[in-house]
């Protein structure tokens, strides 16, 4: 197995921990913590709990991942409750 190889599964966000970390309920029943990606962490993507993400997890150590992409939930918002970003 080569070191890039990474096994991807979803789950469930289920705690907030400190340090950018979350417990993640997996789909397969096993719990996990897991950080958030750089990619994430440069575009402002916030996760919270209850939130349907994908995580990497290494070969190497199976109770510990990487937060990939989180999958929205529900239809958007509707323009006139959107709060926008203003510097």
């Amino acid at each position: 197995m080569a070191k890039e190889d990474v096994i991807l599964v979803e789950g469930v966000i289920a705690e907030i921990l400190p340090e950018r970390r979350f417990r993640v309920q997996l789909d397969n029943g096993h719990e996990i913590i897991a950080y958030t990606a750089g990619k994430m962490l440069r575009n402002r993507i916030r996760s919270i709990a209850g939130d349907r993400v994908h995580v990497e997890v290494s070969p190497y150590d199976l109770t510990k991942g990487r937060v990939v992409f989180r999958e929205r939930s529900g239809p958007p918002m509707p323009m006139n409750q959107r709060r926008f970003f203003r510097r």
